[in-house]
């Protein structure tokens, strides 16, 4: 049993998200505040009814909604308009399994006769005139009134579900970063380590350590301590005095236990082992779990301990369907990119979905470093190899005044041949894109080459028409002339066209001073415009 679609609409930062999910393992690969964990949020919540680990009655509250949509909402009112009220509506479409028959049905935004289960916040038609009431003044409206809301959750069969026993597929949310202090770190590994035991040995176990603090009133110091206090009675009570352990119902021993790691406490232990710890005790607590959801297994761990967790996890999957976000290129490459899921703000793709086999072919077998660079950048420049990425980095420093990164572009530097490839991902996700490439003396050819892209609101040529500059070296020279480029290079030319063919030549170095000099020289205007 797995999540086949997820359809997120409204809730926190997604406003709209159709995902197509794959069977076995997803690895959700965006950039922060892109919506990843929200996802995963959403598919728990809609799986169990809970938020933050308690019933979403409990946990509901106006910042659910999505702000833009919210906004809009509020504007419209301002301008007399009467929209619908804002909602949020998380439906999941499950794989057609017999042991899920009782969830299949139509109702749902598809209208696709499926199992599967919807999840509604939505205003309650009883406070219909209350809210009117509410919204009647504009001008008084931050957020959204959730008194007035109420909580829908189907299936699609239009079935009401009570709780989440009433859905055969169960989820387990893992999210070890969450863990803020020692204590809460601690309970945490209490509460996967009581899933593990058994009836029997939760019974066992509280009995001992009910009977551990018996025996401390029977130690004599103790005795001698208490023997004093009750001597005081009549100076501060009129009641015997003296000191106990806690035995009440609230101090059982889930609260006095501290988990230990080779007779360390656990708190005391290093922050990435801590992660892993808990990540794998989950894993193995949630055997009975069909959906496992892990928020950025990366969290404090080297590479090596890194490799050790994944493997484990990928390992002790099974059959269960996994999803993992993370922005590591390491989780990326060791878990397959066959199974990378390309996210940002509800728009996905998977790299199987490229309509380009060659395409999918070669990011399968490419190692996924620069694949998530493009994805995670908010803007990049593909440049066609490591001397055009010092000079475009060293231009685009000299015109704002820090390097690209800073500004969250990404210089990258990709075969010309794999261009085409990396920018059918970036139609796809919309990420903005700028090619500084080589004219190679044949403009037709270049215009040709790139057609499909030519016209692309996220995609742009860049590239000088002058077919007599047909690389990057006699582009420098015929913006910069001879002499500035003796300059930088600390050499003397007999004329541009030596210079040009020791730029050829030696093409790292001259890009290496042309990044290091102090002397001022201008990027061609094809980079140019790539910086802008």
């Amino acid at each position: 049993m797995f999540i086949q679609r997820a359809i997120i609409r409204n809730y926190r930062c997604l406003k709209q998200a159709n995902v197509t999910l794959n069977e076995r393992l997803n690895v959700i690969v965006g950039n922060n505040e892109c919506g990843k964990s929200t996802m995963l949020e959403a598919i728990n919540l809609a799986l169990t009814g809970q938020l933050n680990g308690r019933p979403l009655q409990i946990e509901l509250h106006p910042y659910l909604f999505n702000l833009d949509l919210v906004q809009a909402y509020i504007e419209k009112l301002q301008t007399g308009e009467t929209p619908e009220p804002p909602s949020i509506l998380i439906e999941l479409y499950l794989a057609d399994d017999p042991a899920l028959a009782k969830l299949k049905g139509d109702n749902n935004t598809l209208r696709l006769d499926l199992p599967g289960v919807s999840l509604s916040i939505e205003l309650n038609p009883a406070h219909a005139e209350d809210f009117a009431q509410y919204v009647s003044d504009p001008s008084e409206i931050r957020t959204m009134p959730i008194e007035y809301y109420w909580i829908k959750w189907r299936d699609f069969a239009e079935n009401d579900i009570q709780n989440a026993r009433g859905i055969p597929l169960h989820s387990s949310l893992i999210d070890a970063s969450t863990i803020k202090n020692n204590a809460a770190a601690s309970r945490y590994v209490i509460d996967i380590v009581k899933e593990s035991l058994s009836s029997k040995e939760k019974v066992d176990l509280a009995l001992t350590y009910r009977l551990m603090k018996d025996r401390f009133l029977e130690e004599p110091k103790v005795k001698t301590i208490n023997d004093a206090l009750a001597a005081k009675k009549g100076k501060i009570s009129d009641k015997a005095i003296s000191v106990s352990l806690d035995t009440s119902a609230r101090a059982n021993w889930e609260a006095g236990i501290m988990p230990h790691l080779d007779d360390i406490p656990l708190p005391l232990v290093g922050k990435g082992e801590q992660s892993a710890v808990k990540i794998k005790l989950a894993m193995e607590t949630s055997a009975k779990s069909h959906i496992i959801l892990i928020e950025e297994a990366e969290n404090h761990l080297s590479y090596t301990s890194l490799n050790e967790l994944i493997g484990h996890i990928a390992a002790n999957a099974g059959t269960r369907q996994i999803f993992i976000t993370t922005h590591s290129s390491f989780v990326l490459n060791k878990l397959g990119v066959e199974s990378v899921l390309l996210f940002q703000r509800g728009e996905s793709m998977r790299l199987t979905d490229l309509k380009d086999t060659t395409t999918q072919d070669y990011f399968m077998k490419l190692p996924g470093h620069d694949t998530l660079r493009l994805i995670l950048a908010k803007r990049s420049i593909l440049v066609e190899g490591p001397s055009d990425e010092l000079i475009v980095q060293r231009a685009y420093q000299m015109k704002h005044g820090k390097m690209p990164l800073e500004d969250s572009v990404d210089v990258i530097s990709v075969n010309s041949l794999a261009f085409k490839r990396f920018l059918e991902i970036a139609v796809s996700m919309k990420k903005t894109v700028d090619v500084v490439t080589d004219n190679d003396a044949d403009v037709a050819a270049l215009k040709k080459k790139y057609a499909d892209y030519l016209t692309s609101d996220v995609v742009t040529i860049q590239y000088d028409g002058d077919e007599t500059a047909r690389t990057l070296e006699p582009q420098l020279m015929k913006k910069n002339g001879l002499a500035t480029i003796s300059e930088v290079l600390g050499k003397t030319f007999a004329d541009e066209a030596t210079a040009i063919d020791h730029m050829i030549a030696h093409k790292a170095d001259t890009a290496l001073r042309f990044f290091e000099t102090s002397v001022p020289w201008s990027p061609p205007d094809y980079i140019d415009r790539a910086i802008r």
